[in-house]
């Protein structure tokens, strides 16, 4: 992989109430994480993230605190931070955005300048923050070749014919494909159908980020 100027499935399912109520009760009896997810079969970390989160600070009745998991706390503070990732529509939170995004997907590709790929790419690490973008990744193509100039972050040309260099790229790709097949046309697509895919994208599980969602990640990334 070169950087700048050539210079270089598993399917998660979330943990069930009853599942909680298991976590529980072998807690309460001083099971292992491990032993905890080999009976439940589920992953470790799975388990120990469970714990982690869900464990709050009570008051004992000699008024000290202490540590505990209760399986109808953890299902509470999981449903509440579902619903806050929910709250706000996409479309709300960047609504120049999503205008900008919809107008350049009915504008033909070919009568784009590297400016203006350049421009969209720089006022979105400006907008939200270069914090959130370690790195790009792009393709060696003509239409990506001002994109050395981008600022805030460390910008990457993959090798020709290298898609493993842009693994994450690929398999992003490859999930839009689900809702717009390749070779369709994407002059006809409305601002309510790219929220639609783009949500059900960043509520999906990752394994790169520990079967976490990007909204579960980060929730209030507007």
């Amino acid at each position: 992989m070169t950087q700048n100027q050539n210079t270089t499935s598993r399917t998660y399912q979330q943990l069930q109430p009853s599942e909680r109520g298991e976590i529980m009760v072998l807690h309460n009896e001083n099971w292992p994480a491990s032993q905890i997810a080999t009976k439940l079969h589920r992953d470790r970390s799975t388990i120990t993230r469970e714990l982690q989160r869900n464990t709050t600070r009570q008051i004992g009745a000699n008024h000290k605190p202490y540590q505990a998991y209760y399986a109808e706390t953890a299902q509470i503070l999981h449903n509440d931070r579902r619903a806050a990732c929910h709250a706000v529509s996409w479309t709300d939170k960047a609504p120049e955005f999503f205008d900008y995004l919809t107008s350049e997907l009915h504008k033909n590709p070919r009568t784009q300048s590297v400016d203006t790929c350049r421009q969209a790419v720089q006022d979105a690490i400006d907008d939200y923050g270069p914090e959130h973008f370690k790195t790009l990744t792009f393709d060696n193509g003509s239409e990506f070749a001002d994109l050395s100039k981008v600022q805030g972050t460390t910008v990457y040309f993959a090798h020709p014919y290298s898609p493993w260099e842009r693994g994450t790229n690929e398999n992003q790709n490859q999930l839009i494909r689900k809702f717009i097949p390749k070779g369709k046309s994407m002059k006809s697509l409305t601002l309510p159908v790219i929220q639609a895919i783009q949500d059900a994208l960043n509520q999906r599980p990752r394994k790169i980020l520990g079967y976490k969602s990007a909204m579960d990640i980060l929730p209030d990334f507007d």
